[in-house]
């Protein structure tokens, strides 16, 4: 299938804080309902700008914005206004902030969202308004998805991902551990179920996952010791944020650090890596992006990206600005032949977009799951000039919903 063709680039306009202060003043977005301006499109994207995922909310708040001040501030060849609000650590905060932008905002779609238990929580408040919802992070599955969209993946895509590559490499048991929370649960089962399947055994005991208590879980120490007495061969874990900072220090001091480490990528993400410093060496973790990755979207995107940043950019960043690229397209074939730009033309539009051409690779939206067919990749925490970096090794699998 063709790559699609982004509009034309046109003089930069309002973007950044600009925007923002526009759309906080209430400017209007271009649904019917909205009582505005026409040519204006105005997004919401909801995200954890404070709490345990502030570095993820950020990063997917900041990627897509970086599509806009690359690409003239508009979407379809329309001027675009970004709204951001909290989404904090999960649904009591979440869901007051989506019912903002949507009520009062009025915005014409929304994304972001970091939290599985945000997604369920504020899914029904979309459907109720009818208007697009573009995840940009991992999301549960949900049974209707007429209106939902999601540039990253399924939560348990990582571990079937690299499930079999473990059992390959492993010469024994794998003790798998995660957070006791939806995400965790997603991530750990993706894991455990994808490698029994290959044949392979959990050194945990009975065979069930340990689930350390979330947010409160700050000292590992406890756990790496049962995994030292379970006669683990390799550890497979899902952590992010804080947590993720908390364990991979810990565990590269503790009795089992001689143990091969693989995880979901987000352990080793973005600013948590440089946190982490030399006890993130050898981990590999598996993940649908790389900053290495071999092509021109994607050296666009990192030199784009680091111009304006002092870390490298993430999945997060890259699946946002994904999401930006979707509403671009979308847009202007909304507007095609002097079109009305609703909330409704606007998903409608989605449904018949081909391949994106994005940083890590090109890739489609399933037309079932209305989530990424895409390549996931092998990587590791290596040397790269005088900074470690998660090193792209190799294609693990393509997935897709």
């Amino acid at each position: 299938m063709q790559s699609h063709v982004r509009p034309k680039r046109s003089r930069r306009t309002r973007t950044g804080a600009a925007a923002l202060v526009l759309a906080l003043a209430a400017v209007a977005g271009c649904s019917s309902d909205s009582g505005g301006d026409d040519d204006t499109v105005k997004v919401g994207v909801l995200a954890s700008l404070s709490g345990t995922y502030k570095a993820v909310g950020t990063d997917l708040r900041d990627g897509f914005q970086l599509y806009l001040d690359t690409h003239g501030g508009k979407l379809g060849g329309k001027k675009a206004e970004l709204v951001a609000a909290d989404e904090g650590d999960g649904p009591p905060t979440a869901v007051p902030a989506a019912t903002k932008l949507i009520k009062k905002d009025k915005v014409d779609a929304l994304t972001g969202i970091v939290s599985g238990g945000t997604f369920n929580a504020v899914l029904p408040l979309v459907n109720s308004s009818k208007i697009p919802l573009i995840g940009s992070n991992a999301r549960p599955e949900v049974k209707d998805v007429t209106r939902v969209w999601d540039t990253s993946f399924f939560s348990d895509e990582p571990g079937r991902a690299i499930a079999g590559h473990v059992k390959k490499e492993v010469d024994g048991p794998v003790y798998a551990i995660g957070p006791d929370y939806q995400g965790g649960y997603d991530e750990l089962r993706g894991f455990t179920d994808a490698f029994k399947e290959e044949g392979g055994k959990l050194a945990n005991p009975g065979g069930k996952t340990k689930w350390t208590p979330f947010p409160k879980t700050t000292n590992f120490t406890p756990y790496f010791s049962e995994i030292a007495r379970s006669g683990a061969k390799a550890v497979y874990c899902f952590y992010a944020g804080k947590a993720a900072v908390d364990f991979v220090k810990q565990y590269a001091k503790s009795d089992i650090a001689d143990l091969p480490l693989y995880s979901a990528g987000f352990l080793t993400e973005g600013s948590l890596l440089n946190a982490q410093g030399d006890s993130a060496k050898d981990i590999y973790s598996v993940l649908n992006y790389a900053q290495d990755l071999d092509g021109d979207a994607n050296r666009k995107f990192v030199a784009d990206w680091t111009a304006k940043h002092e870390t490298p950019p993430t999945t997060y960043a890259m699946a946002s600005y994904d999401a930006a690229a979707v509403l671009d397209q979308a847009v202007a074939d909304a507007a095609k032949d002097g079109g009305e730009v609703t909330p409704e033309s606007i998903n409608k539009a989605i449904e018949g977009l081909g391949q994106i051409d994005s940083p890590r690779g090109a890739w489609e939206f399933n037309k079932k799951t209305h989530s990424p067919v895409q390549k996931w990749y092998l990587r590791q925490v290596r040397p790269d000039g005088k900074q470690l970096a998660n090193v792209m090794v190799q294609d693990l699998a393509t997935l897709g919903g």
